[in-house]
């Protein structure tokens, strides 16, 4: 964009010696300014519109493609195009001005969204003993930093408990709603002494929120959410989910999730049927990793409309690091949906590494 002035009058250099004198493409150097004004500030625009007015001038009194000189500069046809030209520098340089406003505005709001990010989501703890744990965050939108999809990990003496949710609805609700979840649970996983107490806790965080919104607002104030707890020691985990895309436990050979049929409602709406929070416990040892991810993952589009086959690429990689395996993750969404994401996506991968001391007693020779 920064050269696009430069190649425009290129080519009226390359056009104008090749049409006739009753074809001035000197004409066309009245749009430069306003060329300009895309890539540059006001002063280099303005230093533009007086080239132009030159310009056109002395293209005026060139010779054309059959010898013969124009000398047209005082022409009342060329004087009503230097005063046009003069006219949109003028424009193209208060253009110029306020889009350099708009954009300074733009990198401070990006500036403030990515510290509220860092603050809403937090990275996660990389290593918590023999657990390994990655997260990734991508938006749909690159002004949007943010949004309604969160995770979190939180090591507590009751063992890792892990937490990955999708709130219903966009915008700062969202955002708003998020950060309550985030807090409740952040606080909670550390008292409650099960998973049950846990998510009835932060389902009662959310439902006093949804209390302080119109009831237009609190219709949709919503989260589907799992809520995992890893206990090394127990090589299990503990499931309970709230209307979320279930978990996937990957290991050699074996990508499947972990889904009885017992999902419960959504947080929020949990308390309006009354029913209980049902906890699925699953086998976890070394070398299994489990997947948590948002709803934006598996409803990614190609350009023909077919979802993003998840389970499929996760078979075709074979078990990798958390790190390799997300990052893997992230530039596949992006090559699927031929950069054209409609949602926010999130995943939280953990991994549970063999124990040191055994890998050491292994490693001895004669053992």
């Amino acid at each position: 964009m920064r050269w696009l002035p430069v190649g425009y009058v290129a080519l009226v250099l390359v056009l104008e010696p090749l049409t006739p004198v009753e074809w001035p493409v000197s004409f066309a150097l009245i749009a430069l300014p306003l060329v300009a004004a895309f890539a540059h500030g006001p002063a280099l625009v303005a230093g533009v519109t007086v080239f132009a007015v030159l310009f056109e001038w002395t293209l005026a009194g060139t010779p054309c493609c059959s010898g013969r000189r124009v000398g047209y500069q005082w022409d009342r046809h060329y004087l009503a195009a230097y005063v046009c030209t003069a006219l949109v520098g003028f424009l193209g340089t208060i253009l110029a001005h306020h889009r350099i406003r708009r954009e300074r505005t733009l990198a401070d709001v990006r500036f403030v969204a990515d510290i509220a990010q860092h603050v809403l989501l937090r990275p996660v703890p990389h290593r918590v003993g023999d657990l390994r744990l990655e997260s990734f965050y991508l938006s749909a939108s690159a002004e949007a930093r943010i949004g309604g999809d969160l995770y979190e990990a939180v090591p507590t003496r009751h063992g890792v408990r892990l937490l990955i949710g999708d709130v219903r609805g966009k915008g700062l609700l969202a955002v708003e709603t998020a950060a309550t979840l985030l807090g409740s649970f952040r606080e909670a996983a550390h008292d409650e002494p099960d998973l049950p107490a846990l998510a009835a806790r932060v389902e009662t965080s959310v439902a006093r929120r949804s209390d302080q919104l119109s009831p237009s607002e609190a219709g949709e104030r919503f989260v589907t959410a799992v809520i995992a707890e890893i206990r090394a020691d127990e090589h299990a985990v503990r499931v309970v989910n709230r209307g979320h895309p279930p978990p996937l436990l990957i290991r050699p050979g074996e990508v499947r999730e972990l889904d009885r049929g017992r999902s419960a409602p959504p947080l929020n709406l949990g308390m309006l049927v009354g029913e209980p929070y049902p906890v699925d416990v699953y086998p976890f040892v070394p070398g299994d990793q489990l997947l948590l991810y948002t709803d934006g993952v598996t409803e990614t589009r190609d350009p023909a409309g077919t979802f993003y086959p998840l389970l499929e690429r996760l078979r075709c990689w074979g078990p990798l690091p958390p790190r390799e395996l997300l990052d893997r993750l992230h530039h596949d969404l992006l090559e699927y949906s031929h950069n054209q994401l409609h949602d926010d996506t999130a995943a939280l991968a953990v991994v549970l590494l063999p124990h040191q001391g055994a890998a050491d007693t292994r490693s001895r020779p004669g053992t």
